[in-house]
Formats: structure tokens, sequence, C-alpha cells
């Protein structure tokens, strides 16, 4: 197409997306590559780079020296706007909106599975033994969601629909509906003290490394449970192990990680009543279909009006 921008997709499903946005998006030509050293060889024509944040490797942008724009698949962008290649004259946008269902799910995934014991259950099952004990219950449970943007909101519809109480730690906003209260992070020990458990949802950032650290611990029932969802870097791990095997702390549902994979050697692996998955809370079998609205009206955004009309804008200052 004569004058169209080239786009690259790097993604597994390339050519599905490729195909998709090809009928809606006019002025454009597309290229696909399934792995790395596709992605190479085609990226020197790129102008647009769409991928999965965690598949965009630094030398990929090296190799685009015409690139204009990079759109993400997934929300997160901690690795993206740590690479020196991705040079700051190149707009950066996100994917986000859609990830409340996943994210809602896994975290009562893992908080019905740590507060039923499903761990114990599976054991029992593998050696044939019948053993019976009182379940708990979500009812009349409270969750304090630290974190309280469109997923959190997403999460306290589910959460008061099974009969919890919600509360959130925010700065930025004092009422939400589905909340019963909202406290700042400075009293973010106080919402700690009355939760059952404790979901973070918080974006990453400097000023939220570690917000969840000993103090939040110590100040957390023994009963209670942790849920990270999140980024793993917003949990200081060593102080999260220590609350685990000194029994502060209940158990802990982890998503993610500060350093991922998670090392084969890591002790949070054999921690003490800790469900373990490998951060997979945005993922769905239905991912490509949440995602292609929103790269699509992009893409025409940009075509029309430049980078100034896009959704999810990444301030990179």
């Amino acid at each position: 197409m004569n004058g169209a921008k080239t786009v690259l997709i790097r993604d597994m499903e390339a050519g599905w997306y490729a195909d998709k946005l090809g009928a809606r998006c006019p002025g454009y030509d597309f290229l696909t590559a399934t792995d790395n050293d596709t992605a190479l060889e085609h990226a020197p024509k790129a102008q647009i780079i769409i991928g999965l944040a965690p598949v965009l490797r630094p030398e990929l942008f090296a190799a685009a020296p015409d690139l204009q724009w990079v759109q993400a698949l997934t929300t997160g962008v901690d690795n993206l706007l740590a690479m020196p290649t991705l040079k700051p004259n190149v707009t950066l946008t996100n994917c986000g909106g859609f990830h409340g269902p996943q994210m809602s799910e896994l975290a009562f995934l893992m908080m019905l599975s740590l507060n039923r014991d499903a761990q114990q259950m599976t054991r029992n099952q593998a050696t044939r033994t019948w053993e019976r004990w009182p379940q708990r219950l979500l009812l009349d449970k409270t969750v304090t969601i630290v974190g309280v943007g469109a997923i959190a909101e997403d999460l306290a519809l589910r959460c008061n629909a099974f009969g919890m109480t919600v509360v959130g730690v925010s700065d930025g906003r004092d009422a939400v509906p589905g909340f019963a209260k909202i406290y700042k992070r400075q009293d973010l020990k106080d919402a700690a003290a009355a939760c059952d458990f404790l979901v973070v949802l918080t974006p990453y950032s400097a000023q939220t490394h570690h917000i969840i650290d000993a103090s939040v611990f110590a100040a957390m029932p023994a009963h209670a449970l942790l849920i990270n969802i999140s980024r793993g870097g917003c949990v200081d791990e060593a102080a999260l192990l220590e609350a685990l095997e000194t029994g502060a702390i209940a158990g802990a549902g982890l998503d993610v990680f500060a350093r991922e994979p998670l090392d084969p050697d890591d002790p949070l692996w054999s921690a003490p009543n800790v469900m373990i998955t490998p951060h997979i809370g945005g993922m769905s079998d239905t991912y490509r279909q949440q995602a292609l609205p929103l790269v699509a009206e992009n893409l025409n955004a940009f075509a029309a009006r430049g980078a100034s009309a896009l959704n999810g804008l990444i301030n990179r200052n």
C-alpha cells in the first residue's frame, strides 16, 4: 500500500491479529513474527511494533531505526520503560481496562484455595486419605485491596457478591462503589490490621516499592492471607518469607515476583501455606478478543490524528 506505515506484530498469534487488524485498520502494512529471529528480520521496516511487553527484547528496538510507536498488549510495561534501546521519542502505549475478570478470578482462586486448604485436599486425594475439617467461608470476611483502580472495582463487585466487606487503600480516590471504606496509604497498617485478606493491586513504582513490608505483616492478623497479583516489587519478599515461617500471617497467594521466572531454589517455593502461579493473572483464553478492539481503535486514531490521540499513553518523563 503506497504510503502505508508498517506494523510489526510480535506474538504467537501474530497472524490472527494481522488478519483482524487488516480488516479494521486501513492504511497499514502488517508484518508478523512468532519468534525473535523473525522479528529482528522485520524490524528495520517497522514504524510500529505491537506485542506483549515481556517478549519485546531490547535488540528488537535497536534494530528498528524508524520506530515511532510501541503498542504493548499488556498493562504492565515496566521492562520496556527500563530499556535504553527504546528511544525517548518513541511513543509507548499499553492495553488496559479489560483485565478485571481474569485478575479477579485468580484472586478468588487463591482466596478459596488457601482459605479451605485445597493443597491438603489434593495431597489427601493422592494418598486416598479421607480427612474432613470445618470449611472456612469467605462470607463476612474483610478483604483489603491495596490500589483502587478498574481491576480493584471489578474484584470488589465479586467480593460483595460473596458477602465480603471490601475496603481499599488509595491516595487518589476517597469513595468508590463497592468499597465500604477507603484508607489513605499512610494508614495502610490500620487497613491491614482489619483484614482477613490483603490483596495487592497497586501499580509498581518507586513509591510502591515494598509498600507491603515487615510492618504491614506485623499489623495483619495471624489468620490473614496475602494475595499479590500486581507486581513482585510491591512486596518485600524477605519480610514475607519471615512472616510465613514465623506464623505472623497464615499464608500467601503469589502470582508475581521480584525476579521472574522464580528461581527453582527460591525459598518461597517451599514456604508454608503458599500458592504460587507463574504470572498468569492477566492471561485469559479470550485475551486476543479482549485486546483487539483497543488496538484497532488506537491504530485508527494514530492514522487520523497522530500519537496524541492514543489511549493508554505512558508518560516516559
